[in-house]
């Protein structure tokens, strides 16, 4: 069986493991679990990004769905992973889809599933997708039903939902200057239908299904020809996003880069000590410590979860999660949608900015300031099976007494193998959406970082 679901739905290279063929038996599989959904009379939504014949595999998709007698509704145009999850939720369906391969390299695309309340579907409807798999027949004929196929504007659906959740009018009167990266995804239109050129200026806002060369990730490796243009422009902060724009990374205004560790505590903070907002905290077994000590300081739950945003946003449905996060960019505010979002998680901090009337440099010192400095780096190891193996092997045994130099205190295998030493933490653990082995590292120096990962490459 080529199709196989990972941390976020079922990602391959294109046309080797990700054909019509392949697509057409996740479809189906998809299909029989939605038509056994209460929802399932309201129909499903597809909706895709900007890589190499994303659309064409949407309108398969879809085609696929209304031969199964499901209602369909198209998105008019790419959109981002958080659009299709919103009119999931808003319309009350039975289901998503999303044809996206999020921050993957070009090569690839992917098949996320979304579930009725606007955020990744739970594991157990994963399991149940995948069994069903086992069932389908690649033979099966297919007549599609054009009549159930409805193409919809998911993205003006979107921006119209983000007018009322975010206060634009304080943010336009500041006129704050933004840059705003979308790495040539589908985030690329929104920010400029909410901003005028005045205040935005935009870099790789354009198709291109190669991504520059580049994956598109919110990372440092990927964007050092956007800080080229961030000191050229001279904004006061820029917004960076993934491919589907579910991610994010910021740059503050001396263009030094802030990643999701610091912007999931410095707007837990806000909700929190500003708006006086209560509820419990999920995070990901790869996020930062920081968030331990905030949810401790103010009595907060916190839940530590396996790596892909799927086992936050099954507890944003049922618990009282205030927000959750992942390392990787992923961060999602209940009260908005059970679901990551780079763009809104982007204005989110404009308007705490313009609020405040703080920069983005001094929102990260107010945490340095209250919890020490910290930083934060991943290396994705290309290496052959056996190093890969080899790594895992030592990783696994949690007998180092001490990680380049640093003596451990204690070590925990949630999800992959991760040591907590005097000022931070590595873990070591295979990606789930890729064949590359990731190395993760926290703490309290970059040169602690840079040691730390030099000494887990090598761990073999």
């Amino acid at each position: 069986m080529q199709v196989k679901f990972g941390t976020d739905g079922w990602r391959a290279i294109i046309a080797k493991d990700y054909t019509f063929d392949n697509l057409k038996l996740a479809a189906l599989a998809s299909a029989r679990y939605f038509l056994g959904h209460p929802n399932r009379a309201k129909g499903v939504c597809v909706g895709y990004d900007t890589r190499f014949m994303s659309r064409e595999f949407a309108e398969y998709t879809a085609e696929v769905f209304s031969s199964q007698g499901l209602k369909v509704f198209l998105s008019d145009s790419f959109a981002s992973t958080p659009a299709v999850s919103l009119y999931t939720k808003a319309k009350q369906l039975a289901g998503g889809i999303v044809i996206t391969a999020s921050h993957n390299p070009a090569i690839y695309n992917g098949f996320k599933v979304k579930a009725s309340y606007g955020g990744p579907a739970h594991p157990e409807v994963i399991a149940e997708i995948e069994s069903h798999l086992l069932e389908i027949d690649p033979q099966t004929l297919l007549v599609p039903d054009k009549k159930l196929i409805e193409l919809v504007d998911m993205k003006g659906f979107y921006l119209n939902y983000l007018k009322s959740s975010i206060n634009l009018p304080l943010i336009r009167e500041s006129r704050i200057k933004i840059a705003h990266n979308a790495m040539h995804g589908a985030g690329q239109d929104l920010l400029t239908s909410l901003f005028d050129e005045s205040m935005l200026s935009c870099y790789h806002c354009s198709i291109n299904p190669g991504f520059g060369g580049i994956n598109p990730e919110p990372m440092p490796q990927y964007i050092g020809e956007f800080i080229e243009f961030f000191k050229e422009v001279e904004p006061d902060v820029a917004i960076i996003n993934d491919g589907d724009a579910d991610r994010i990374g910021m740059l503050d205004e001396h263009g030094a880069f802030v990643d999701s560790h610091k912007l999931f505590a410095i707007i837990l903070k806000d909700l929190v000590e500003e708006k006086h907002q209560t509820g419990e905290v999920a995070k990901t077994f790869a996020l930062t410590d920081v968030i331990d000590k905030i949810c401790e300081k103010h009595h907060l739950l916190m839940h530590e979860l396996q790596v892909g945003f799927k086992h936050v946003s099954k507890l944003m449905t049922t618990n009282n999660i205030l927000m959750g996060g992942e390392e990787s960019g992923g961060i999602g505010i209940t009260a908005f949608l059970p679901e990551r979002d780079g763009v809104y998680t982007g204005l989110l901090i404009l308007e705490m900015m313009t609020r405040r009337e703080k920069t983005l440099s001094e929102l990260v010192q107010e945490l340095y300031d209250e919890y020490g400095f910290f930083c934060y780096n991943r290396h994705d190891l290309h290496v052959s099976d056996a190093k890969k193996q080899a790594i895992i092997d030592r990783a696994s045994k949690g007998d180092l007494a001490t990680i380049a130099g640093y003596k451990v205190l204690k070590f925990s295998n949630l999800d992959g193998y991760k040591y907590h030493f005097e000022g931070g933490w590595m873990l070591i653990r295979p990606s789930g959406t890729e064949p590359i082995l990731r190395l993760y590292c926290e703490a309290d120096s970059q040169e602690k970082v840079d040691k730390v990962l030099a000494f887990a490459a090598k761990l073999a």
